[in-house]
């Protein structure tokens, strides 16, 4: 019995890194190779989800969405390849959290201080009416209580960014990030869709449809997607709106930290540690960078800033790659219909409401 035990954990270890300072030359050779391995794993497959959303139809996703399907479906197939663990997991983590920081060149603060102020009142009103609406469906519904918060977030906020971001402070698994991600590119993939079939018939103006996407829908991208066609003063505006909620994401990381810690504390009587999330740092810093000094004492072209916007978003692909291994079908059919359908109404119900107080 203990040979099987032993047998069973050489299988599980084997081609990872396993961590002791006097390990032979070759095999830590060996498993600096087999993590460097597992990281270039999660780029080749966020390449073919880049090109995979080059393909009409899949356009639609984008490049983020795509590659989590295809590393589900590889984990489907293929089982997760264990000797790649350690940096696939780097990807997941690592990567993840400097993504987000990057992240953070694309938030203008000085724009939204000086002509976002009252557009930043109603972003706050959604990210509060999103919150809350998403929570008690799910409790209604008795959704997983771990995907549906991070959905909230997601649709609240600023979609798979603010999942990511929220994720580690409220300690939910990585399956449930990669499911909670999938799931907000779905929906909003289709909102964002939904928007621009009934913009012509919408009794609004241009501006004010920019506007209602910007304060509604989840993602940059999809908030992109969906004002384009009302012409670029509407667009701009919806972008304008858009970044006043990726703003909140500031705040709202710490609201989370300080209630993560009284939760803990009312259910043992101890304070619980919190990691704090030093990523959120390097996210403040890039957006006071990106809003105060490039530009202004740094020249920096737009090629050059779209350039790494492309390059987070990349980075961003790779390290949702890492969760998306995670998933199993049978987690998606026990754990995410319910979400699925509590989020589904919460964006349809944020959608009506602010339309009529747009």
């Amino acid at each position: 019995m203990e040979l099987e035990k032993y047998k069973h954990r050489e299988e599980m270890n084997e081609g990872t890194e396993i961590e002791y300072s006097n390990l032979p030359g070759k095999q830590k050779k060996s498993s600096l190779l087999m993590w460097i391995s597992g990281i270039a794993f999660t780029f080749f497959i966020a390449l073919l989800g880049l090109g995979l959303s080059k393909i009409t139809g899949f356009d639609r996703i984008g490049p983020l969405a795509c590659s989590i399907i295809i590393a589900i479906m590889y984990r489907q197939i293929a089982g997760y390849p264990e000797k790649f663990r350690r940096g696939i997991e780097f990807s997941a983590k690592k990567l993840l959290r400097f993504a987000i920081i990057l992240y953070g060149l694309k938030l203008n603060i000085d724009v939204i201080f000086n002509q976002g102020l009252p557009l930043l009142v109603r972003d706050i009103g959604t990210v509060v009416l999103a919150i809350i609406v998403m929570v008690l469906l799910a409790k209604w519904l008795k959704a997983d209580a771990s995907i549906s918060l991070l959905l909230a977030v997601g649709t609240g906020v600023c979609g798979a960014a603010a999942i990511a971001a929220i994720s580690p402070i409220v300690k939910a698994k990585e399956e449930d990030t990669a499911i909670g991600v999938g799931i907000i590119a779905l929906i909003g993939t289709l909102f964002s869709i939904v928007y621009t079939l009934l913009r012509p018939i919408l009794p609004m103006s241009a501006l004010d449809y920019g506007i209602w996407s910007g304060v509604s829908l989840h993602e940059i991208a999809h908030v992109a997607l969906a004002g384009a066609p009302a012409g670029e003063n509407a667009l701009a505006i919806a972008l304008l709106a858009k970044l006043g909620r990726v703003f909140l994401l500031i705040p709202l990381c710490f609201i989370f930290m300080f209630w993560m810690k009284r939760r803990s504390s009312e259910k043992s009587g101890l304070e619980a540690k919190v990691d704090f999330p030093w990523f959120l740092i390097g996210f403040i810093i890039m957006s006071l960078i990106g809003s105060y000094i490039l530009g202004t004492y740094i020249p920096v072209s737009q090629i050059v800033m779209e350039g790494v916007s492309t390059t987070s978003t990349f980075i961003l692909t790779m390290a949702m790659i890492g969760l998306g291994l995670n998933v199993s079908f049978q987690a998606l059919r026990t754990k995410a219909m319910r979400p699925l359908v509590a989020v589904t109404i919460t964006s349809l119900l944020l959608s009506v409401i602010t339309f009529f107080i747009i």
